[in-house]
């Protein structure tokens, strides 16, 4: 006889089948739904691409009639609307389901707490709050966005142990090795948008796009992040590599002409607390990620605007004329940026660093 799991075992499945799904679903949240009956997986589903089918939908076809009396694990709140798909809450319903075991409450003012509250009109038993840490972090950016109306900011940073970016020339590849290059990849892939000046594209002429995807053969299944170029003086050259796939390319800036002929949006001029929430709120961009030189890094952080740091630290020393990663100057120890250390990681023969701002003074 097979041992009986336990809510946290079965919610664990839950968020295994919501991590498949974190690169395609966008801007919808990555979800995972298992039903269990008889300690038996009988249906499983993710979130499909947008326009798709919820993870409910896919598991409860899974199973079948056997749905009648079984308990669904969901690791968002059903939706209780009718938008491209039916309220996936009724249809939990109309398939007998006797419980569901939910993760995370949805701050969509359409759902929050509505799904629920449908579940039990109809005299099923809701258990709320399992696993929700380890689900919020699936989608920190569709979690912020709702919430706040601006979207969940990661910076990357890839630097010497002496905290240098790039030589004095702008030459800056490669300062890490192969491995946390494509670590990088996975940051590009679930984000909606992945911001850089104009002085790294011209250095550079990076793509910024996802080239290489650990257990993803198809790039095709993914969703690419719109590269958003600063370019306030209107120089980004129409040879640039990104500009071979236009449509994924949003450049803040003068207006020009032979851009809107190729396809790219442009934005105006603006501030950047102002742009992220204009990404967000007319582009349903929920998760950025910021790859630029020292001036827009340190804009991001002087202006508190980023949620999160990932520094790639490679050992080596790059000397006192290369480019340091940060360009603020300070005169007194008050005006110190801190950091609370997450986690760190040996990537290849690199370290990441995974920090968030602090608020600790010495």
């Amino acid at each position: 006889m097979s041992e009986t799991k336990s809510d946290l075992d079965w919610m664990q499945c839950a968020l295994a089948q919501a991590e498949t799904a974190i690169y395609r679903t966008r801007p919808n949240p990555a979800v995972g739904c298992v039903i269990v009956k008889n300690n038996q997986i009988i249906g499983r589903g993710a979130t499909a691409p947008v326009g798709g089918p919820h993870a409910e939908v896919f598991a409860l076809k899974e199973a079948g009639e056997q749905a009648r009396g079984a308990t669904a694990y969901v690791t968002l709140e059903p939706c209780a609307h009718y938008g491209r798909t039916p309220p996936c809450a009724k249809g939990l319903v109309d398939a007998g389901i006797a419980r569901v075991v939910i993760a995370c409450s949805d701050p969509n003012p359409l759902v929050a707490g509505k799904g629920v509250q449908i579940l039990k009109d109809a005299g099923i038993d809701v258990v709320q709050g399992m696993c929700e840490a380890e689900a919020a972090v699936q989608n920190k950016g569709f979690l912020k966005a709702i919430a706040t109306g601006a979207p969940y900011v990661r910076l990357k940073i890839a630097s010497s142990l002496d905290g240098r970016t790039a030589m004095a020339s702008g030459e800056s590849q490669w300062i890490t090795g192969a491995e946390a290059r494509l670590d990088v990849q996975h940051w590009r892939a679930i984000s909606g948008a992945v911001i850089t000046g104009i002085e790294t594209v011209l250095a550079d002429d990076c793509q910024l796009n996802v080239r290489q995807l650990k257990g993803v053969a198809d790039l095709n299944s993914i969703v690419q992040p719109k590269r958003v170029v600063l370019d306030r003086q209107g120089r980004l050259p129409l040879t640039a590599k990104m500009l071979a796939q236009p449509e994924t390319v949003m450049v803040m800036g003068p207006f020009r002409q032979e851009l809107a002929d190729l396809g790219v949006i442009q934005l105006e001029v603006q501030p950047l607390k102002t742009l992220l929430r204009t990404l967000t709120q007319q582009y349903q961009i929920y998760d950025v990620l910021v790859e630029a030189g020292a001036t827009l890094s340190t804009a991001f952080l002087q202006e508190n605007l980023a949620d999160e740091m990932i520094s790639y630290v490679a050992p080596t020393f790059l000397g006192r004329s290369a480019r340091a990663m940060f360009n603020a100057e300070f005169d007194r120890m008050a005006e110190q940026l801190r950091f609370k250390l997450i986690d760190a990681v040996q990537v290849g023969g690199d370290v990441r660093l995974k920090l968030i701002p602090s608020q600790e003074t010495l």
